[in-house]
Order: structure tokens, then sequence, then C-alpha cells
């Protein structure tokens, strides 16, 4: 049965029909195609820059990682695991964290209580910061947790080391994170894509200077990351500040400390939901290197999770582009518009991903050499190639269902789902398949992908079956009650 089927179905047994707000385009008279360009445009007004954005800051460890590949494979064993895996936690969690604002802001601009949005942003500053410190072990005791989880001594002093140099990095998603999703449901989303590109740019020219020139360690290298991203939050941070957001922005304020316990308790549930996906396909890593594999076996697994971030970051655009326009939708009691904007990003990502998994079925060993010149490595990811197209064809298809929930704001229950199909589900069925069955790193991650087909199907079914009109009702109250009591 279809998801506009289901969808529309589930409305027509809800008693709560028609928008609480004045009725947009949807409720016109027009022809589909009509009404699809119009959704895809506002879809892709977000998704591009947001894709955009995303793609240059994650590009910035890649390159990092593609200089330092070339100094040595333990350099590159150690930068890989320092920002795939450990920066992969703190990143999770953080943007989940942060990820309330595409629920509050989201629906608070939909019903035009503009004036909450910047105080929803200091609120997000304020429990960010207190998440950043709180996770901060993570990053001095990289050390002896690495050699815990079985990496090899040479490869953990040297990673620990590493991630020492990444705190500043960690800090700057405090800001970063919360800036872009308060600009996203203003649609403000230019200015994102601009900030992003001169970062990179900039990060790529320092990089190719200093590694031409000089023999740099790779510290030096993780400092110049460093550097990129404050560069990033420091132009989003002037741009709101200094007039760019009139209306949502009217100062600082100590409003930001109220409410905090309730902003708190949606970014804790936004933070599990989004970090128990965000840090999955890291686990392989881990796991692969504590089940005594080699470092070759580490190093391949490591540039294919590498370049899976680095696609999965379009269909996360689309993940924002659709909380966003969902909340929107909501947010205006427009139940029609937000299930239409869910079909139009499902269709296109869907798209986007046949697209880049045929790429890397093509080309595997190009992407290889991007990151490593040893021919062992670059057959072994040649190996994993297929594993890894299906993995970035269902990923793209997932973040959109989580971007309805984080519209909803379902986030608790998106975590369940996440937490059981991932990690009691995905990671057992890998190591008995890597383990038992002797299939090695090709099983590890086949059984952490049956983890995803099982999360896609529960978030599908629970996106068909709900009482959409319903929804809307409640979202467009709460942002009322919300606008009320501040």
């Amino acid at each position: 049965m279809s998801l506009h089927h289901n969808m529309e179905e589930n409305n027509s047994n809800n008693n709560y029909q028609q928008p609480l707000l004045p009725a947009n385009y949807n409720e016109v008279d027009v022809s589909i195609l009509e009404r699809t360009w119009v959704e895809s445009k506002k879809i892709w007004k977000i998704a591009g820059p947001s894709s955009f954005s995303r793609l240059s800051l994650y590009s910035l460890a890649v390159i990092t990682q593609s200089f330092a590949g070339h100094l040595s494979d333990t350099d590159l064993a150690a930068i890989s695991i320092a920002t795939t895996v450990i920066t992969s936690i703190t990143f999770g969690f953080l943007l989940g964290m942060a990820s309330a604002l595409e629920t509050l802001c989201g629906q608070a601009y939909g019903a035009k209580q503009y004036h909450m949005l910047g105080i929803y942003l200091q609120r997000s500053w304020v429990v960010l910061l207190i998440g950043s410190i709180l996770l901060l072990p993570l990053f001095i005791f990289a050390t002896p947790i690495l050699k815990l989880t079985g990496q090899p001594e040479v490869v953990a002093e040297l990673s620990g080391k590493v991630a020492m140099w990444l705190i500043p990095m960690h800090m700057s998603f405090v800001f970063q994170f919360s800036l872009v999703r308060f600009l996203q449901a203003q649609l403000k989303t230019a200015v994102i894509g601009w900030v992003s590109a001169v970062a990179l740019v900039l990060h790529l020219f320092t990089n190719w200077f200093l590694f031409s020139n000089y023999k740099i360690s790779v510290v030096w290298a993780v400092v110049m990351l460093d550097f990129s991203w404050w560069v990033s939050v420091l132009g989003l941070f002037f741009y709101v500040v200094f007039g760019g957001c009139r209306e949502s922005w009217n100062g600082f304020s100590m409003e930001a400390f109220s409410g905090l316990w309730e902003f708190f308790k949606l970014s804790a549930a936004s933070s599990v939901m989004l970090a128990l996906e965000s840090f999955y396909y890291r686990v392989l890593v881990i796991v692969a290197g504590s089940l005594g594999n080699t470092e070759v076996d580490i190093d391949a697994l490591s540039i294919c999770i590498t370049t899976y971030g680095w696609e999965i970051m379009i269909p996360y655009g689309f993940l924002a582009a659709t909380g966003v326009r969902v909340a929107n939708e909501l947010g205006a009691g427009n139940a029609k518009g937000a299930i239409f904007a869910t079909k139009i990003s499902l269709l296109t990502s869907i798209l986007i991903g046949l697209l880049f998994s045929a790429v890397i079925i093509a080309f595997p060993d190009k992407l290889a050499m991007i990151f490593t010149s040893n021919n062992v490595v670059i057959s072994m990811v040649n190996e994993l190639s297929v594993l890894l197209a299906l993995t970035v064809l269902l990923s793209c298809i997932q973040p959109v269902f989580t971007g309805v929930a984080l519209g909803c704001g379902w986030q608790s229950r998106v975590a369940m789902v996440n937490l059981g199909s991932y990690y009691v589900i995905g990671v057992p069925l890998g190591v008995v398949l890597e383990r038992f069955f002797g299939f090695g790193i090709k099983g590890l991650w086949a059984g952490m992908l049956s983890g995803t087909v099982v999360q896609t199907l529960i978030l599908a079914i629970i996106t068909v079956r709900c009482g959409w009109d319903k929804q809307a009702k409640e979202a467009y109250a709460r942002v009322v009650k919300r606008a009320v009591s501040g």
C-alpha cells in the first residue's frame, strides 16, 4: 500500500480536517506537477545549502585524512580513528542536541512566533555547552579507551594524541550546529553555504601549501582542522548577531536560562536518537580492530566509512529539509502540506541514493586512491564496494523518516527504534557473521546493514500510520503555549 494512500486514509479517520491558519498552495486546485515543482523548490532551498554545508565541513576532515594518509599508514589509522570514531561520538550527541531546534524553531516559524527563535537558539547554546564539557573525557582518555577496545598500541597512542588536539573542533560544534538549525528554520540558507565554502577553500589551500612546502606532523594537520571549523562558526555568528536575522534575533536575553528543563529533555532525546544513528557505522572500525583484523583491513574499512560519511551529508541535508518543512507546516496547522513535503523529499533522496551507489560500484579504486597509495588497501576497498553502495542507498531513505520525526517531535520514540535496530539486532548479528561464520569484515558489515533495514522499515510504518491532522493540531497548540509561557 502506498505512502500517499495510507497517509490520506489516516487523515480521513480524524475529526480535525482543516488547517488552523489560512490555506497555502496545497489547498489550491493546481496540478500535481505544479505542486511538486513548488514543494521541490522549498525542499531544495533548505537541502541544497544544508547538504553543501555538511559536505564542506565534513570534507575538512576528509582533506586532513587524505593529506595525513600520505605520511604513513599509522598516521592514517590514527587520524581516521580520532575523526571517524572519537569525534563522531561527540559530533552525533551534540548534533542531536542541536536538532531539538529543528522541532522548536521550525514549528515556531510556521506559527509566525518569530521572537521565540532567538530564545531557543540561546537555550541551545547553554544546553550544548554543558553537554560538550561532559563529553571531554572521551578526548582526554582516548588512548586508554582505545587500548581497552583492542586497538594496536602504537595506533592507540597516536590516536589519543590527535584526539587531544581535536578538542577545539569539538567545542565549535556547540555553536555551529545551533546556528545552522536556527537559520534553516527561517529558510536563511544561502549564508550557510557561503560560509562553509569559505572554510573549505581556506582549509584546502592551507593544507596544500603546508604539506607541499614543509615536513609537518599529523598534529599540525589537526590544528588546521580546528581553525577551519572555527572560521565557519564565526562567520555564522557574526551574520546572526549583526543584522542578518532582525525578526528572530533581538539580542542576548536572560530568558535563555528559563525553560531549560523542557529544552534539555527534547535535546537529550534528539541527542540519543541521532548519536545512535551517527555512531553506528563507526562501530565497524572499533569492532574490526578488537576482533583482530589487520591494519590493512582497518585502513580499508576506515576509507569506506569516511566515503560513506562524506556521501551521507547529502541525505542529511534532506533530513534537515524534511524536518524544517514538516515542522513549518505542522506549526501552521497544515497536515496536507507536511504529508506532501515528506513524499517529495523521500522521492528526491532515493534518486540521489541510486546515483551515488552506481558511482561507488563503478569507481571504487578511484575513491580509495584519494586516501592511500597502498595497493593492498585499494584492493580491499574494491571488495567492500558493493556493501558500501547498499549502505549508501539505504542511508538515503532513512534520513527522510528521521526528518519527519524531528519535525513532529518524536525523538524519544525513534531513539528506542534506533537502539533496538542498530545495537540489539545489527551489531550482534554482524559479530556473529564475522566471528562464527568466518565472513570477516564483509560479514560484520552485512550484519550491521541488516540493522539499518529493520530501522528504516519501522520508521516507514510509523510515518505511514501517523495521524497527521492530529499532529498538526497538537503542534500548533504547543507553539502557542510556549510563546505565551516564554
